[in-house]
């Protein structure tokens, strides 16, 4: 994550000068940094001077960068950190609040934190600030609330990789006879409150002596530690700050089975299972395997571990046969450089071959998305000659002639039919506009679905994890008439999104729905995104006749075909 380090620090840097009013120029050097960062084909394992130079940068801006990575920061950014305080640095991740209102609210109202912004909210005062007013003020106010809310939380994505650390380091410093992820995590979920490993040890005060003793990389909250948990934070080995809670559940190798599975079911599944009397005959369990046999059901995988639809139709042996990895035949839903895409055509379509795709669904953004320069009627029309070039070339892997096409403010599509009877599929999203309370943004949805062209509809709520709420929409409504139109429902697989929610599929796939897994790419590292979408198409107990990408290319070709033919009665 070398890259991603760099550019979030050149960008906290620009936002402080830019709240002390330093010098634009100097600002504008950090701010084309970023840009040069974000074009650059830069791995993290070739991130050096010389490539960073290759990339654009200056080389005062390659020196702060390998600082970066060296130290966790630079002395530029110490010294503007040094000058502001904490709070404020803070009110400059709520969205709207850009350094000219921060320094408003800092210098004219005296905040320094985020919790004071929220009382001069609540009394009144930043609305009588010059530039902010009643609307502002409530906006701030609901954002302070969710970022409240939401404080120590992790997408799933981030939290990933640092179980799979957590994971390995135990293996190393205390040597489990067995060691499991388990707790959210485990489950797949969205958004995680922390980490949690579940390890088998021949001693517990050994195990916990071994684990805490001397070890540099985690901070012990010796408050909450028992004697069969750790508990405490991950650290960040260069600056020594916490980066995400953890927690250690040990247990003998006896039981590891039964608390693995206690721990990697929410309460409601573990509870559901009836597992109680179980325990009283029986306490000693092979594997997880074995206790769903022991209780006469078949095996749960941890994604569907909820206590919601999945207890009755484990006790009807009546499970789904959730969709593999393997089952995706062609992604959907990507951008090229035609748009706000960082790789062309060609580059998207080649990496998507080399998954062992059979077919890319190109879908970029439409004419009114001029923020992410969308395509005018003549550069659509150069693109889908590229396409059928590239057709030829690739042969069999072939390139689906797609558009996400903004639904605007009244629900129509931003292109005349004739445009859109040109498409092989159209991803009706909206990306504009997303103030609306819950009987708009329905009715706003509703007509888009109605379109005859529209194949699919995006990331239906619109929302942004752990950093935008979706628009309120009635899930019910809009499954039924996807379900009545038969229009397929994303499951946009960006880690920032997985919208539609798990939480609504199992419900989508009752109705009669289609889903489609979209990693929504913007670059060829985004397609792997799918993973993500996949493993919520699980959660939701999606199977592979659920899913219109697991269609092979031959089947999805007759499944348009049918849907056009059907359009034109």
């Amino acid at each position: 994550m070398s890259k991603k380090v760099i550019i979030q620090n050149f960008r906290l840097a620009a936002a402080l000068m830019d709240l002390h009013q330093a010098n634009p120029f100097k600002i504008r050097n950090y701010q084309n940094a970023v840009f040069a960062l974000e074009k650059a084909e830069l791995p993290d394992s070739e991130v050096n001077i010389a490539n960073l130079l290759a990339a654009g940068l200056t080389e005062q801006m390659a020196a702060k960068a390998m600082a970066i990575l060296t130290s966790g920061s630079f002395d530029e950014l110490e010294e503007l950190k040094a000058k502001t305080p904490e709070g404020v640095v803070e009110m400059l991740t709520i969205k709207g609040l850009g350094a000219k209102k921060v320094r408003a609210l800092w210098q004219e109202l005296g905040i320094t934190s985020i919790y004071e912004l929220a009382e001069a909210c609540r009394s009144g005062k930043v609305a009588e600030l010059k530039g902010f007013g009643e609307k502002t003020q409530a906006a701030i106010a609901e954002q302070i609330q969710f970022i409240q809310a939401n404080a120590e939380k992790w997408r799933y994505a981030d939290a990933e990789p640092w179980a799979a650390y957590l994971l390995r380091l135990v293996e190393q410093k205390v040597k489990p006879l067995q060691i499991a992820i388990t707790g959210q995590l485990a489950r797949c979920m969205e958004v995680v409150e922390g980490l949690q490993i579940t390890a088998a040890v021949e001693d517990l005060p050994v195990a916990f002596d071994l684990w805490t003793t001397g070890n540099p990389h985690i901070a012990t909250d010796w408050t909450a530690c028992s004697p069969f948990a750790w508990r405490g934070y991950l650290l960040d080995q260069n600056t020594g700050s916490s980066i995400i809670p953890a927690e250690i559940k040990w247990t003998s190798a006896e039981s590891f089975a039964l608390i693995n599975l206690k721990n990697s079911a929410a309460p409601a599944h573990w509870s559901g299972l009836g597992i109680f009397t179980l325990v009283k005959k029986q306490n000693q369990f092979a594997s997880v395997e074995a206790v769903y046999q022991a209780l006469g059901l078949p095996f749960v995988p941890p994604e569907l571990r909820e206590g919601t639809f999945e207890i009755a139709l484990a006790k009807a042996h009546q499970l789904p046969r959730l969709v593999e990895w393997h089952d995706l035949k062609g992604i959907l839903h990507n951008h090229s450089t035609y748009s706000d895409g960082k790789h062309t055509l060609l580059q998207m379509a080649e990496a998507t071959r080399n998954m062992g795709y059979e077919y890319l669904g190109i879908a970029d953004h439409s004419v009114s998305a001029y923020y992410a320069n969308g395509l005018s009627v003549e550069r659509l029309q150069r693109q889908h000659a590229e396409i059928e070039q590239l057709n030829q070339q690739l042969a069999p892997f072939k390139i689906l002639k797609g558009i996400e096409s903004d639904i605007l403010a009244d629900g129509s599509l931003d292109y005349p039919e004739e445009i859109l009877a040109t498409f092989d599929y159209v991803v009706a999203s909206v990306h504009s506009g997303l103030k609306m309370d819950k009987t708009k943004a329905t009715r706003r949805l509703l007509k888009a679905i109605e379109n005859p062209y529209t194949t699919i509809l995006g990331h239906p709520t619109g929302r942004l994890l752990l950093q935008r709420e979706g628009y309120p929409i009635d899930y019910e409504e809009v499954i039924a008439a996807c379900a009545t139109y038969g229009v397929v429902i994303e499951i946009n697989a960006n880690p920032w999104r997985l919208d539609l929610d798990w939480r609504w599929v199992h419900r989508a796939i009752e109705a009669g729905c289609l889903l489609s897994i979209n990693p929504d790419a913007h670059e060829i590292d985004g397609l792997q995104d799918m993973r993500y979408g996949w493993l919520i198409a699980r959660k939701g107990g999606a199977e592979r006749r659920h899913i219109l990408n697991a269609f092979s290319l031959a089947e999805i070709q007759a499944w348009l075909s049918t849907r056009k033919s059907m359009r034109k009665k």
